[in-house]
Protein backbone atom coordinates (compact mmCIF):
# COMPACT_ATOMS: atom_id res chain seq x y z
CA UNK A 1 0.00 0.00 0.00
CA UNK A 2 2.06 3.27 -1.02
CA UNK A 3 -0.37 6.53 -0.85
CA UNK A 4 0.09 9.40 -2.41
CA UNK A 5 1.16 12.64 -0.30
CA UNK A 6 -0.63 16.05 -0.15
CA UNK A 7 0.75 19.39 -1.37
CA UNK A 8 0.27 22.31 1.67
CA UNK A 9 -1.61 25.49 0.11
CA UNK A 10 0.71 28.37 1.25
CA UNK A 11 -2.23 30.86 1.33
CA UNK A 12 -4.47 28.89 4.17
CA UNK A 13 -3.13 29.30 7.71
CA UNK A 14 -2.42 25.93 9.25
CA UNK A 15 -1.85 24.54 12.88
CA UNK A 16 2.19 24.40 11.68
CA UNK A 17 2.14 28.22 10.86
CA UNK A 18 0.64 29.15 14.17
CA UNK A 19 3.12 26.83 16.09
CA UNK A 20 0.10 24.36 17.63
CA UNK A 21 1.93 21.54 16.29
CA UNK A 22 5.03 19.94 17.51
CA UNK A 23 6.94 16.43 15.80
CA UNK A 24 7.42 13.57 17.95
CA UNK A 25 10.86 14.53 18.91
CA UNK A 26 11.25 11.92 21.75
CA UNK A 27 9.59 8.75 19.63
CA UNK A 28 11.66 5.47 20.70
CA UNK A 29 9.83 2.20 20.11
CA UNK A 30 6.25 1.04 21.29
CA UNK A 31 5.13 -2.73 21.42
CA UNK A 32 2.02 -4.47 21.17
CA UNK A 33 1.16 -8.46 22.32
CA UNK A 34 3.23 -9.73 19.46
CA UNK A 35 5.56 -6.85 17.91
CA UNK A 36 8.10 -4.18 18.51
CA UNK A 37 7.45 -0.69 16.75
CA UNK A 38 10.47 1.17 16.46
CA UNK A 39 12.69 3.45 14.23
CA UNK A 40 14.75 2.04 11.49
CA UNK A 41 17.96 1.03 12.57
CA UNK A 42 21.20 0.05 10.19
CA UNK A 43 21.47 -3.29 10.62
CA UNK A 44 18.01 -2.99 9.08
CA UNK A 45 19.15 -2.46 5.90
CA UNK A 46 19.59 -6.29 4.99
CA UNK A 47 15.76 -7.41 6.01
CA UNK A 48 14.46 -4.29 4.27
CA UNK A 49 16.36 -5.04 0.79
CA UNK A 50 14.95 -8.44 0.96
CA UNK A 51 11.47 -7.87 1.52
CA UNK A 52 11.61 -5.20 -0.71
CA UNK A 53 13.35 -7.31 -3.66
CA UNK A 54 10.26 -9.33 -3.61
CA UNK A 55 7.99 -9.32 -6.65
CA UNK A 56 4.94 -9.62 -4.87
CA UNK A 57 5.53 -7.45 -2.40
CA UNK A 58 6.63 -4.98 -4.29
CA UNK A 59 4.03 -5.13 -7.01
CA UNK A 60 1.49 -2.52 -5.81
CA UNK A 61 4.58 -0.23 -4.16
CA UNK A 62 6.18 2.41 -5.78
CA UNK A 63 9.51 1.06 -5.75
CA UNK A 64 10.57 -1.64 -8.23
CA UNK A 65 12.38 -4.93 -7.16
CA UNK A 66 15.14 -5.87 -6.94
CA UNK A 67 15.33 -3.19 -4.15
CA UNK A 68 19.11 -3.04 -3.07
CA UNK A 69 21.49 -3.18 -0.33
CA UNK A 70 22.62 0.26 -1.27
CA UNK A 71 18.65 1.65 -1.72
CA UNK A 72 18.10 -0.21 1.34
CA UNK A 73 21.19 2.08 3.54
CA UNK A 74 20.29 4.89 1.84
CA UNK A 75 16.64 4.91 2.64
CA UNK A 76 17.26 3.91 6.37
CA UNK A 77 19.62 6.98 6.14
CA UNK A 78 16.85 9.69 4.68
CA UNK A 79 15.23 8.86 8.42
CA UNK A 80 18.17 9.64 10.31
CA UNK A 81 16.89 13.33 10.86
CA UNK A 82 13.40 12.80 11.36
CA UNK A 83 10.79 12.47 13.78
CA UNK A 84 7.58 10.97 13.02
CA UNK A 85 4.39 13.27 12.89
CA UNK A 86 6.52 16.38 10.99
CA UNK A 87 4.35 18.21 8.40
CA UNK A 88 4.50 17.36 4.68
CA UNK A 89 7.19 14.15 5.68
CA UNK A 90 6.53 10.79 5.73
CA UNK A 91 8.00 8.41 8.53
CA UNK A 92 8.68 4.60 8.48
CA UNK A 93 8.10 2.56 11.81
CA UNK A 94 10.11 -0.38 11.60
CA UNK A 95 8.38 -3.90 12.70
CA UNK A 96 10.37 -6.04 14.53
CA UNK A 97 8.55 -9.45 15.50
CA UNK A 98 8.63 -9.28 19.19
CA UNK A 99 9.65 -13.33 20.23
CA UNK A 100 12.59 -13.14 17.17
CA UNK A 101 13.82 -9.88 17.27
CA UNK A 102 13.19 -10.00 13.36
CA UNK A 103 12.51 -6.94 11.53
CA UNK A 104 9.35 -8.27 9.61
CA UNK A 105 7.97 -4.83 8.25
CA UNK A 106 6.79 -1.47 8.14
CA UNK A 107 4.37 0.71 8.85
CA UNK A 108 4.17 4.66 7.29
CA UNK A 109 2.55 8.20 8.35
CA UNK A 110 2.40 10.67 6.38
CA UNK A 111 1.00 14.08 7.81
CA UNK A 112 -0.40 16.89 5.41
CA UNK A 113 1.83 19.56 5.20
CA UNK A 114 -0.91 22.24 5.37
CA UNK A 115 -3.13 20.33 7.90
CA UNK A 116 -1.33 18.39 10.20
CA UNK A 117 -4.39 16.95 11.86
CA UNK A 118 -4.75 14.69 8.46
CA UNK A 119 -2.64 11.43 7.52
CA UNK A 120 -2.31 9.17 5.24
CA UNK A 121 -1.34 5.56 5.79
CA UNK A 122 0.71 2.54 4.41
CA UNK A 123 1.99 -0.56 5.29
CA UNK A 124 4.32 -3.48 4.26
CA UNK A 125 5.17 -6.99 5.14
CA UNK A 126 7.66 -9.73 4.22
CA UNK A 127 5.59 -12.08 2.89
CA UNK A 128 7.16 -14.94 5.08
CA UNK A 129 5.07 -13.07 8.14
CA UNK A 130 1.77 -12.50 6.46
CA UNK A 131 -0.81 -14.49 7.19
CA UNK A 132 -0.25 -14.28 11.18
CA UNK A 133 -2.42 -11.08 11.77
CA UNK A 134 0.63 -8.53 11.88
CA UNK A 135 -0.79 -6.21 9.59
CA UNK A 136 -4.00 -5.92 11.56
CA UNK A 137 -1.92 -5.39 14.47
CA UNK A 138 0.46 -3.41 13.33
CA UNK A 139 -2.13 -0.88 11.74
CA UNK A 140 -4.38 -0.88 15.13
CA UNK A 141 -1.36 0.35 17.20
CA UNK A 142 -0.24 2.99 14.04
CA UNK A 143 -4.12 4.57 14.47
CA UNK A 144 -4.00 4.03 18.23
CA UNK A 145 -0.79 6.20 18.27
CA UNK A 146 -2.25 8.91 15.51
CA UNK A 147 -5.59 9.18 17.13
CA UNK A 148 -4.94 8.71 20.87
CA UNK A 149 -1.52 9.98 21.55
CA UNK A 150 -1.27 12.52 18.03
CA UNK A 151 -4.75 13.75 18.26
CA UNK A 152 -5.17 13.49 14.68
CA UNK A 153 -8.83 14.17 12.84
CA UNK A 154 -8.74 11.63 10.20
CA UNK A 155 -6.62 9.33 8.29
CA UNK A 156 -6.82 8.08 4.80
CA UNK A 157 -5.17 5.40 3.01
CA UNK A 158 -5.39 4.64 -0.56
CA UNK A 159 -4.34 1.40 -2.80
CA UNK A 160 -4.58 -0.26 -5.96
CA UNK A 161 -8.14 -2.38 -6.31
CA UNK A 162 -6.17 -5.83 -7.29
CA UNK A 163 -4.72 -5.64 -3.72
CA UNK A 164 -6.63 -8.08 -2.13
CA UNK A 165 -5.00 -8.58 1.05
CA UNK A 166 -4.57 -4.69 1.52
CA UNK A 167 -8.25 -4.02 0.81
CA UNK A 168 -8.89 -6.75 2.96
CA UNK A 169 -6.58 -5.86 5.85
CA UNK A 170 -8.62 -1.90 5.62
CA UNK A 171 -11.87 -3.49 5.68
CA UNK A 172 -11.14 -5.76 8.30
CA UNK A 173 -10.39 -2.33 10.57
CA UNK A 174 -13.43 -1.32 9.29
CA UNK A 175 -12.09 1.96 7.64
CA UNK A 176 -14.58 3.29 5.17
CA UNK A 177 -14.44 3.16 1.48
CA UNK A 178 -14.99 6.74 0.10
CA UNK A 179 -13.97 6.16 -3.62
CA UNK A 180 -13.02 3.94 -6.54
CA UNK A 181 -11.01 6.24 -8.58
CA UNK A 182 -10.96 4.82 -12.34
CA UNK A 183 -7.69 4.67 -13.91
CA UNK A 184 -6.39 7.60 -11.53
CA UNK A 185 -2.48 7.10 -11.05
CA UNK A 186 0.14 5.90 -13.02
CA UNK A 187 2.25 2.70 -11.79
CA UNK A 188 4.35 0.92 -13.44
CA UNK A 189 3.61 1.53 -17.25
CA UNK A 190 -0.30 1.52 -16.78
CA UNK A 191 -2.65 3.62 -15.57
CA UNK A 192 -4.28 1.72 -12.11
CA UNK A 193 -7.57 2.09 -10.61
CA UNK A 194 -7.57 2.92 -6.53
CA UNK A 195 -9.94 2.63 -3.65
CA UNK A 196 -9.59 5.59 -1.23
CA UNK A 197 -9.98 4.63 2.69
CA UNK A 198 -11.01 7.14 5.67
CA UNK A 199 -11.54 6.71 9.22
CA UNK A 200 -12.30 9.91 11.52
CA UNK A 201 -11.54 9.68 15.49
CA UNK A 202 -14.67 9.15 16.89
CA UNK A 203 -15.35 6.25 14.65
CA UNK A 204 -11.52 4.60 15.90
CA UNK A 205 -13.09 5.02 19.21
CA UNK A 206 -15.93 3.67 18.47
CA UNK A 207 -14.23 0.52 16.72
CA UNK A 208 -11.77 0.05 20.17
CA UNK A 209 -12.67 -2.73 22.79
CA UNK A 210 -12.46 -1.58 26.70
CA UNK A 211 -9.06 -2.84 27.17
CA UNK A 212 -7.40 -0.99 24.26
CA UNK A 213 -7.21 -3.73 21.41
CA UNK A 214 -10.02 -3.62 18.38
CA UNK A 215 -12.66 -5.92 17.80
CA UNK A 216 -13.72 -7.39 14.95
CA UNK A 217 -10.27 -8.23 13.51
CA UNK A 218 -8.36 -11.75 12.32
CA UNK A 219 -6.47 -13.38 14.93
Amino acid sequence: MTPRSRTADATKPSAVQDGRHTPDIAFDERGTDRLVIRRFQAQDASTLSTYRSDPTVARYQSWDSPFTLAQAQAFIDSFGATNPDTPGEWFQFALVEAATGTHIGDVAAGVDADDPRLVTIGVTLATSAQGNGYASEAVAWLLDYLFLERKKHRVTADCDVRNDHVVALLERLQMRREAHHLKSAWWKDEWVDEYVYALLTHEWLARRSPDGGTRHLSP
